[in-house]
């Protein structure tokens, strides 16, 4: 993982090795297990539900504050469709109540609406993938160009500043997806802000 920048010149970088030892990450409904993927380290975390049921699986580094910023980091899914998520929680206040960006690997090279539906922002408890897209569709999610590979790594770069967010892939100048008008009530509570 790349350090991350809390917006005032603080950088971390949370040790990966470390997601299983229960006191440096904060795991809710996931079993993470290291394991070494094309000679790179790396962890998995394997949910424990699905998000339809209101149930996400991640890890949170402890003592880590992130308000706004850049989160950087390498993700590998797969090609399989409906079994590949993975993603980025920021701005988590508890289990229920959170900021993420994912990706849907066997949607990088659909066909379609599916192939819109590369990489996706949401903000729980109200504005899941399903609400924003029946709401706002296209304003969400979107597609990856260049696109690629839905088996292979890829590098995320997700910069949080106080009106937006931009994800970029691979290290592109241009994001794929800004979102500059999500629910502004939801992300001021998880913010702490009136």
């Amino acid at each position: 993982m790349t350090p991350v920048g809390n917006g005032q010149d603080k950088f971390t970088a949370p040790d990966l090795d470390k997601v299983a030892d229960g006191k440096n990450w904060k795991v809710h409904n996931a079993v993470p297990e290291s394991l070494e993927i094309d000679g790179k380290r790396a962890v998995r975390l394997k949910a424990r539900g699905d998000s339809a049921d209101r149930m996400a699986g991640w890890a949170l580094a402890s003592g880590v504050e992130f308000g706004t910023g850049t989160i950087e980091i390498e993700l590998k899914g797969k090609n399989v469709k409906q079994e590949s998520f993975l993603g980025i929680a920021f701005n988590v206040v508890d289990e229920k109540t959170f900021e993420a960006v994912y990706f849907r690997p066997f949607n990088f090279k659909a066909d379609g609406d599916f192939k819109r539906r590369a990489v996706q922002y949401i903000a729980w408890p109200d504005n899941t993938w399903n609400k924003l897209r029946k709401d706002k569709p296209g304003k969400f999610e979107g597609p990856i160009s260049p696109v690629p590979d839905p088996d292979g790594w890829f590098r995320v770069r997700v910069e949080v500043v106080e009106k937006q967010v931009h994800v970029f892939v691979n290290n592109v100048k241009e994001p794929c997806l800004t979102v500059d008008d999500w629910p502004k009530a939801a992300r001021a509570a998880q913010l702490g802000c009136s």
